[in-house]
């Protein structure tokens, strides 16, 4: 690992000396950020079983050292809480781990020549999936179209997805077995691109997407669990030690129970299920955060609109670069009627309620649609979330808290976005664009995630991305929209404390004292003494979950 000596301590007749039993494992010589106001530092950590008994100076915790504990001496390094990411698709992520890799693709003739490298390597007629392709990385920046790949693969059909996941490139095969043609009609809520002749580029958005995922085969059960176990390789990596699920199925959530029984989660999981099946949900008893400290379930995810890369987040004025449109809400808001009625339904039943909002207007509408529902079902601690919350009206900020709404946002995105956001929106809307510091000053609880597989499922890339705000191109070093930077602490809160409480766990998580679940991350440097600028460069050198050690980097 990182140099760190490991010793064990078998002092005779230690354990009888003093009244508390052993530790199994002890953290000392380190420099320990709790998150707790009441002792916000400490040297040491000394946990037994899945719990922490101590945290303070190294000598206090060692009286918790007996001949079977393990001893980790970690030479000043800084420890966190373990991570929670608020908001992933760990199924997709963990499955396109495995799938082709275009994210960082810097041009149409690249896109294309890995994804013919990838099907020249694949057996004839299995799917080709994966991607996370950006066409904004591209000059010119237009959207592929499937005469790119065609040529290159004819006996596989392919669907590969633009990072954002509200968009998907179809191949000539894929469209012929979804039955798309230039007679399809776009359903309600998606658009299926066509050229200039009305015939299908390959390019479909959001709920026209569903076509071509109804013919696709879904994973085997022995698949579902290699993803997953995949994505919790990648979490521990990255110091993740919990994530809330925001595309958790039934059959996920099976792959779930399983690896649960047979004792191989290394990650907690917070489930959410589809807002539209709530009814499903409630008829059976289930409430929010229902489940064990490993597995919970009883959170619902919505949408609203789709993205700001697609041009289909919905906002009050039309796009700068397509005037023709201002987005376009979700299926499930068509009519709005139908949306209000799921979020009232689901919040009556005791269910936890999230919505994907991206654009201003979206975001305006879920929040009308959540004080609705709040004085129609009466007062209760229901920690309703907008997921993103990307885009919002500088006069709308202030009802985040008075609804007591938490903002379920990524900041990877802000500085994703922030290369290309401006040619979309107009100076007015970029001023509430991930506005981190507005939040927090208006009283707002945030709670960080990545969006992985959007995103890389990396917190301290969404530290370096809240508190810089340093877009990847590099060409805004002194950050984009830099009033709204936060501070590392309170990004390091939004990614610990923050998602422990969206989730109805902050008694049991989300900062190191006694008593809470034993869940730590060790950095490479002290992100809290270093210059900001520094903290992508800083990685994780080790991950403990439920009092074990999961991760250590050679």
């Amino acid at each position: 690992m990182y140099g760190a000596k490991f010793l064990v301590f078998g002092v005779i007749g230690m354990s009888a000396a003093f009244a508390q039993p052993q530790a199994d494992l002890a953290l000392i010589n380190g420099r320990v950020w709790t998150g707790n106001s009441k002792q916000p530092e400490g040297e040491a950590v000394a946990c037994l079983g899945s719990r922490i008994v101590a945290v303070g100076a190294s000598g206090e915790v060692l009286r918790w050292v007996g001949a079977r504990t393990q001893v980790i001496d970690l030479k000043g390094k800084r420890v966190v809480p373990g991570f929670n990411d608020a908001h992933v698709h760990f199924h997709t992520g963990g499955s396109q781990l495995a799938g082709v890799q275009l994210r960082d693709a810097r041009s149409e003739k690249e896109f294309a020549e890995r994804i013919g490298r990838f099907a020249a390597k694949t057996p004839k007629g299995r799917w080709i999936t994966g991607g996370n392709w950006d066409h904004e990385n591209w000059t010119p920046s237009r959207l592929p179209t499937r005469q790119l790949i065609d040529v290159l693969t004819p006996d596989h059909p392919v669907f590969v997805n633009r990072l954002d996941g509200h968009m998907a490139l179809a191949n000539g095969l894929a469209l012929k077995m979804a039955g798309i043609t230039r007679e399809t009609k776009d359903p309600p809520g998606g658009e299926i691109v066509r050229d200039e002749r009305g015939e299908p580029t390959g390019v479909l958005k959001d709920a026209a997407m569903g076509a071509v995922r109804r013919v696709m085969p879904g994973p085997s059960a022995v698949e579902r669990e290699d993803a997953l176990k995949a994505a919790m390789r990648y979490a521990a990596q990255n110091g993740v030690t919990s994530v809330q699920d925001m595309s958790a199925s039934p059959e996920i959530l099976a792959s779930y129970q399983q690896l649960l029984r047979r004792g191989e989660l290394t990650v907690r999981v917070y489930a959410h299920q589809p807002l539209p099946s709530w009814e499903r949900l409630a008829r059976i008893g289930v409430r929010a955060a229902f489940g064990d400290e490993k597995l919970k379930i009883g959170g619902l995810k919505g949408f609203a609109d789709g993205s700001l890369g697609s041009t289909t987040a919905l906002f009050f004025e039309p796009y700068r670069d397509d005037p023709k449109t201002a987005g376009l809400p979700a299926d499930e808001m068509i009519p709005e009627s139908k949306m209000r009625a799921n979020i009232a339904g689901a919040d009556r039943a005791g269910l936890q309620v999230a919505v994907h909002a991206i654009g201003d207007k979206a975001n305006y509408l879920i929040l009308e649609m959540f004080e609705a529902a709040a004085k129609k079902n009466g007062s209760r601690d229901r920690r309703f979330r907008i997921e993103h919350a990307q885009h919002l009206r500088m006069q709308d900020i202030p009802k985040f808290a008075a609804l007591g709404v938490i903002a379920s946002m990524q900041p990877y995105h802000a500085i994703d976005d922030g290369r290309w956001a401006w040619k979309r929106v107009g100076s007015e809307v970029l001023r509430g664009t991930y506005a981190f510091r507005s939040l927090l000053d208006a009283g707002v609880h945030l709670a960080f995630g990545s969006d992985w597989y959007v995103a890389p499922m990396e917190p301290l890339m969404g530290i370096y991305a809240a508190v810089t705000r340093r877009t990847l191109d590099g060409k805004n070093p002194a950050g984009w929209i830099p009033e709204q930077k936060i501070t590392v602490a309170e990004a390091v809160r939004a990614f610990t404390w923050g998602p422990a409480f969206a989730s109805f766990e902050e008694h049991i998580k989300g900062t190191i004292e006694p008593g809470k679940l034993a869940d730590l991350a060790v950095l490479s440097e002290d992100i809290f003494a270093i210059p900001p600028e520094r903290i992508e460069k800083v990685t994780v050198d080790m991950t403990v979950f439920d009092g074990k050690v999961v991760y250590r980097r050679d």
